[in-house]
């Protein structure tokens, strides 16, 4: 029970982020197309990235869906941790690694209504 709770709030928290940041790149908030910009994303790539990124958060609400959707989540994280190392940005790279390792845990609880 307590396994499913916590799957449940992280699940929140993951779906939340994810659309939050993807709705940001979509209306191509400032901030993100600062940090966009220097990896020479234009703003249809910015746009594709944030709509793909609110997907995935979708995704993860779906029981048949969770593993696509955290998978999709993560690998953008991943793309983004990988732009920030090669910039050599430990910071960029240290905040993102929290939320990559909120999926990678919901993957391992599995979805809280998955029977």
């Amino acid at each position: 029970m307590l396994i499913k709770v916590l799957s449940g709030a992280l699940m929140l928290v993951a779906v939340i982020m994810g659309l939050k940041q993807g709705y940001a790149m979509v209306t191509a908030k400032p901030e993100m197309v600062a940090m966009f910009d220097k990896w020479h994303f234009n703003k249809t790539a910015l746009l594709i990235n944030g709509l793909i990124t609110m997907l995935s958060a979708l995704l993860i609400l779906h029981p048949k869906t969770f593993l696509w959707g955290n998978f999709l989540m993560a690998a953008g994280i991943l793309l983004i941790i990988c732009f920030h190392l090669q910039g050599r940005d430990l910071k960029g790279v240290l905040i993102e690694i929290p939320f990559l390792l909120i999926n990678l845990v919901l993957l391992y609880l599995h979805h809280p209504l998955k029977s």
